[in-house]
């Protein structure tokens, strides 16, 4: 039984509804350090009760373990949630900061099935390309999606980091109901390409890292400094050094409008972040990550807030300012190949 307090927004022109903030849950078993299942179980149920239905993984967090842990919780409520998940991208345990890209049909119905059993469904929801490979044509690749949906596997189908052309060249192959990117005050690269791309073919934005990857929160000021050894945030140039010191001064408007507002940092991010939708005319669907239930309230309570024109031009600048790329190397990102 939902609360059913968020309103909804459709993924693509026939994709599903869902609450208009999802749930990235990615940090439940990878990437953030130290993990607590049961509260991350108990995140998992209160988001739910809070209206949250579109809930995000991939193959790539922790190997599969991700799917594994979240399997128990989608068999539950296998009717209330739509499943998100992906393929692609292959981190090797002991180099978090590499990766390995495959697009070829071999590897993607090798990881369709995968991702299948680990989950213990008999169909993914949404199923995107993780990262794109550039010497497969992006033609190919989405056809061989476009069959996992004709066999059944697979409804609906998505793309992360690509650029507009790929876009539009995907969607000529077959529906795309969502494209996954970041998006933040702190990350608006793809509002030159990507965005007026999916206004225009009535795709859906599904906005990764809408906190900066919890900067925006203000929980940590140095990657270095004040998070784990196994952390991967400890390996992003923004976050550390002197960009972590220049961007943590980036902060100052941000809590300016949330004093106005009675809120938080982050809950002046995640309102901008859902504010997308309507500045540039798409459903926006944000996924904040989150483990604890008391953030996934706070998180959720954001889509209540309207910032004024005024607020929204106070933080318009930020994004201009960031020092440092989001990843150290760009050029598996759509800004990579813009």
């Amino acid at each position: 039984m939902t609360d059913h307090t968020l309103p909804t927004a459709r993924l693509g022109d026939a994709g599903p509804e869902v609450g208009v903030q999802g749930l990235g849950c990615m940090g439940m078993s990878f990437a953030y350090g130290p993990t607590d299942a049961d509260a991350s179980r108990a995140t998992l149920e209160r988001a739910l009760e809070l209206g949250v239905t579109l809930y995000d993984t991939a193959d790539a967090y922790g190997a599969g373990e991700n799917e594994r842990f979240l399997s128990p919780f989608f068999k539950a409520h296998r009717d209330e949630v739509v499943i998100a998940t992906k393929f692609a991208l292959s981190i090797p345990p002991d180099d978090p900061t590499k990766r390995i890209i495959r697009n070829d049909e071999p590897y993607i119905r090798q990881a369709v099935e995968a991702s299948l059993r680990r989950l213990d469904v008999d169909v993914i929801d949404l199923y995107y390309m993780h990262r794109r490979d550039p010497d497969v044509p992006i033609e190919e690749t989405v056809a061989v999606m476009a069959d996992l949906v004709r066999e059944g596997k697979v409804k609906h189908l998505g793309l992360s980091e690509v650029t507009g052309d790929e876009l539009r060249a995907a969607q000529g192959v077959h529906p795309i109901a969502a494209v996954q990117s970041e998006w933040s005050l702190f990350s608006r690269d793809i509002e030159a390409g990507v965005v007026p791309a999916a206004r225009e073919l009535g795709v859906a934005l599904v906005p990764y890292s809408p906190l900066g990857r919890g900067f925006l929160t203000g929980s940590f000021a140095d990657a270095e400094k004040d998070l784990t050894a196994g952390d991967f945030r400890r390996q992003q140039p923004r976050f550390t050094g002197d960009n972590a010191t220049a961007n943590a001064a980036l902060l100052a408007p941000v809590r300016t409008v949330a004093e106005a507002h009675g809120a938080t940092l982050g809950q002046i991010a995640l309102a901008w972040a859902q504010q997308r939708a309507r500045v540039h005319g798409l459903p926006v669907i944000p996924i904040p990550g989150t483990r604890k239930p008391a953030r996934v309230e706070e998180n959720t309570a954001a889509t209540r807030i309207v910032l004024t024109e005024e607020e929204l031009s106070l933080l318009e600048p930020i994004a201009g300012k960031v020092a440092g790329d989001r990843y150290a190397d760009m050029t598996f990102t759509s800004a990579g190949r813009e």
